[in-house]
């Protein structure tokens, strides 16, 4: 995919159509329709709600007489690509066919709008059908694109043939869809040097103790994973928050949660709510409004914010983005907050794009260059500085450790390095120069220390994503290149951020990734996927296997200690589920199961998860916005900005 050129940070970015990112598709004949209103005290009444929270029977509509066309399934992983070459190995478990005389189910490919500021469709879908919805068989997966990035992807005359090999193959076996356990596209990798650091640990190997296995995103991690299954998986309703009135298209990242509070960036603010009540704690006023925040957190539950200088208005309607800040989220207090001026940014504050946390560091970067500070006392670690060489810090991945990713020479012509920095220093402990294509390139983890790319903008689904790259941080070699093919592989990535990907994590020396969905075995040609994974040493797929399940798409969260937690997206009749996997055995359990009643299943599944935050520690899930707009002027259902679910 080309990438479009970065838009200058705290710019106006390109408005929403009308509507705003929420505005959702008509739904489809017979579709599930809006969600219902809930009775007096809500989706969020503070006690537990019985087994149906909003005193109706549960609405389970049956299938309509006549399938409708399946529209974009919430959170689909990308817009959709070329058809590619034929692979001369297998996929990650669907046998090759010749192909078909009659053409395949493709779609042309919709171009992303903007890296930063996503579009209407690639947001919002609340009128859209959910996963699973019975189709009729060999109808189109997805009749049309969606524009903007992260879309569906085309189901390409390869994919048919996919498909239909898959089903021929499950009348054989009688056992569904089956996958190879072989190397598969791990085959393809660059020249690299034995790891002194990394070695090919076994499935039940060490996990991080970074953000890759959620020990400093919620105190959690270490082990075998702290994470346990309650005695009764079946969700109550926790609360909601409700959408914010905006003029224009806002910033709301960063949700963290302590000991006491469930945390939420808000409108020039962030505010402290009771874990299960939503009762609001604390609010902590801020000088503008929130442009990044880092999901790392540490032990005594402080994170970092970068925020604008000053509150919009009517005539101002962006302001810079220079202050950078640290919360103490337990006391709900703004600890510090400062900005920096350079002599890369002349005699104004330098602007910053995103923020990270490691250890006592916090580093903030952008394309004026990288800065960073002491976390308790906020003193000046570095700042950026005028290179001969026309380089500098365009981010920095944090957690245990901490990463840059340094952009070189021209614009049209760059050269991405990354490199282990000392975090107290800055000083570089290793470098790694990316191959040349690259433009934009993403830090997934810091320990071990994994970067993804586009290559040669060849994923071509705006995913971010071609290859994974697994590095040696101590010596700045390459351990292995894993290609990762856009129509098998559903990660994603923000190109022009440094440390956002979604949808995967890291631990046990392994890459855990979600497939893309495809039919799945059952009678009534539901959708659903895999998550599966890569050894960080050699390349090669493990052989682990993670299923949904019959019309149900699974992608991981975090860590926690060797095991994964993951996210289930619901079909059109269930809730959605989080489960634990064992890193050793890959054993799903399930830690949560969420209301299938249409109002509360609606609400759930309101959100893009593309472009949502979703925590889930101690029983507890969250799901909320990362950007909002102005209200859309339909009457499909509710907006909110936070749903919640607990277990008792």
């Amino acid at each position: 995919m080309t990438q479009p050129p970065q838009q200058p940070p705290n710019e106006p970015p390109q408005g929403p159509p009308p509507g705003g990112f929420g505005a959702p598709q008509d739904p489809p004949p017979g579709g599930f329709g809006a969600p219902q209103d809930p009775p007096p005290g809500g989706f969020g009444a503070p006690t537990p709600p019985p087994a149906d929270p909003f005193g109706k029977q549960p609405n389970t509509p049956p299938p309509p007489a006549t399938p409708p066309p399946a529209t974009q399934p919430p959170g689909g992983y990308g817009s959709p690509p070329p058809p590619g070459p034929p692979q001369q190995q297998p996929g990650y478990g669907y046998p090759q066919a010749p192909p078909p005389q009659q053409p395949g189910y493709g779609f042309p490919q919709g171009q992303p709008q903007s890296h930063d500021y996503p579009t209407q469709a690639a947001y919002g879908h609340p009128g859209q059908q959910a996963h699973g919805y019975p189709t009729a068989p060999m109808q189109p997966a997805y009749p049309s694109p969606q524009p903007g990035g992260n879309g569906p992807k085309k189901f390409s005359t390869q994919a048919q043939i996919i498909v239909a090999a898959v089903v021929a193959v499950a009348l054989i076996v009688g056992a569904g869809v089956w996958y190879a356990s072989s190397g598969g596209d791990g085959d393809k990798k660059d020249e690299a040097g034995s790891s002194s650091g990394t070695t090919g640990e076994g499935k039940g190997g060490k996990g991080g103790k970074d953000g890759s296995d959620g020990s400093d995103e919620n105190g959690t991690g270490g082990g075998t994973g702290k994470e346990k299954a309650p005695a009764n998986v079946t969700s109550a309703v926790g609360f909601q928050l409700p959408h914010p009135k905006v003029a224009s298209v806002t910033t709301v990242s960063g949700s963290w949660m302590t000991d006491k509070a469930y945390v939420k960036s808000g409108i020039n603010e962030i505010v402290g709510y009771d874990r299960d009540k939503g009762t609001k704690l604390w609010s902590i006023p801020l000088d503008g409004q929130v442009c990044a925040a880092t999901k790392h957190i540490t032990k005594d539950f402080k994170t970092a914010i970068a925020f604008e200088e000053a509150k919009r208005t009517k005539t101002t309607k962006y302001a810079s983005c220079t202050q950078v800040g640290v919360l103490d989220l337990a006391a709900g207090k703004l600890v510090w907050s400062k900005s920096v001026t350079a002599s890369s940014s002349g005699d104004r504050p330098v602007r910053f794009d995103e923020v990270t946390l490691s250890g006592t560091t916090v580093a903030a970067g952008g394309l004026d260059g990288g800065a960073a500070f002491d976390l308790n006392t906020g003193a000046e670690r570095w700042k950026p500085k005028v290179s001969t060489d026309g380089c500098y810090d365009k981010g920095y991945g944090g957690g245990e450790a901490l990463a840059v990713v340094r952009k070189c020479g021209k614009y049209d012509d760059p050269q991405l390095v990354i490199q282990a920095l000392n975090p107290t220093t800055g000083a570089p402990l290793s470098s790694y120069k990316m191959p040349a294509g690259v433009d934009y390139a993403s830090i997934v983890s810091t320990k071990p220390l994994v970067v993804a790319a586009d290559v040669g903008d060849t994923a071509g689904d705006g995913s971010g994503i071609s290859d994974f790259f697994s590095i040696d941080a101590a010596t700045g070699k390459l351990i292995t290149r894993i290609p990762a093919d856009a129509e098998k592989y559903a990660a994603n990535c923000r190109s022009t951020k440094v440390e956002s990907c979604q949808h995967l994590a890291v631990g046990n020396n392994r890459l855990y990734l979600p497939t893309e969905e495809h039919d799945g075995a059952g009678e009534d040609y539901g959708r659903t996927n895999e998550i599966v994974s890569f050894d960080l040493t050699t390349g090669k797929q493990t052989g682990d296997r993670a299923d949904a399940g019959e019309r149900f798409t699974v992608f991981p969260l975090r860590m926690d200690g060797n095991n994964i937690i993951a996210y289930k997206e619901p079909p059109y009749n269930e809730g959605g589920e989080v489960v634990s996997i064992d890193g050793s055995t890959f054993k799903e359990t399930v830690l949560m199961r969420n209301p299938g009643d249409e109002a509360v299943r609606d609400a759930e599944t309101s959100f893009s998860p593309n472009y949502a935050e979703y925590l889930y520690a101690e029983g507890r899930l969250y799901i909320s916005e990362t950007m909002v707009s102005e209200p859309r002027k339909s009457s499909f259902g509710k907006e909110y900005l936070v749903v919640s679910f607990h277990t008792s």
